[in-house]
């Protein structure tokens, strides 16, 4: 175990930068995504359609591979490393399902909210900021804590591109030693470890949220 759990750390360490950088780009696709979905604006409504359905309706294995396999070659000639192709394939993947995870948190908020916002006189950044989107991030935590830890055990695909994440090392490690029960055993604990510090992670900012809430807005 002392040889085999450094092994293995080092390819956590390269699941927990991809998770990392891949939940930094969900979000923000999210965030992108769920606006331009409800903007009146119509080609940006088309395109936030094509963008979900694109990444909701195909493989993230086959999104991977495509990014990987297929773009370095002509016309497209954009050649990326497996870390970044990780990082980009897994962030728009589930950055499509977040997007309408938040679209429909926005929707909830009643209608009430709004009416009562121009009754006050708010502009649309400060009913966004201060009414709107704090009730609606703290609706969408819950499905959007599931979608990181999603993310999280999809970056076992991204092997798949050459990147030595914890299922490449573990998998390798199982090959060399044959000491399949230890090596698997350990590598479940660790993604399981993992996931716990992302549900943590979402607890804590889900009662800052409603801390926030409760005094009218996010700070």
């Amino acid at each position: 175990m002392n040889e085999l759990l450094p092994l293995l750390l080092q390819g956590a360490w390269v699941t927990v930068q991809v998770t990392f950088f891949g939940s930094l780009l969900a979000i923000l696709a999210a965030l992108v995504g769920a606006f331009a979905r409800l903007s009146p604006i119509a080609p940006l409504r088309w395109l936030a359609i094509t963008y979900i359905e694109l990444f909701r309706g195909s493989s993230l294995l086959v999104q991977l591979f495509w990014l990987y396999f297929v773009l370095p070659m002509p016309p497209f000639n954009v050649e990326m490393s497996a870390f970044q192709v990780a990082v980009i394939g897994l962030g728009l993947n589930i950055g499509a399902y977040g997007a309408e995870v938040l679209r429909g948190a926005i929707r909830s908020v009643h209608e009430g909210q709004y009416e009562a916002c121009l009754a006050l006189n708010m502009t649309p950044w400060q009913r966004l900021r201060r009414v709107i989107l704090p009730q609606a991030l703290l609706a969408a935590i819950p499905p959007g804590t599931n979608l990181l830890i999603e993310l999280l055990k999809n970056t076992s695909l991204v092997s798949l591109i050459t990147l030595s994440d914890l299922a490449f090392r573990a998998r390798q490690l199982d090959q060399a030693t044959l000491q399949t029960l230890e090596i698997f055993g350990l590598a479940l604990v660790i993604y399981f470890v993992l996931a716990q510090f992302i549900n943590f992670g979402m607890r804590t900012l889900e009662r800052r949220l409603a801390r926030g809430r409760m005094r009218g807005g996010l700070s």
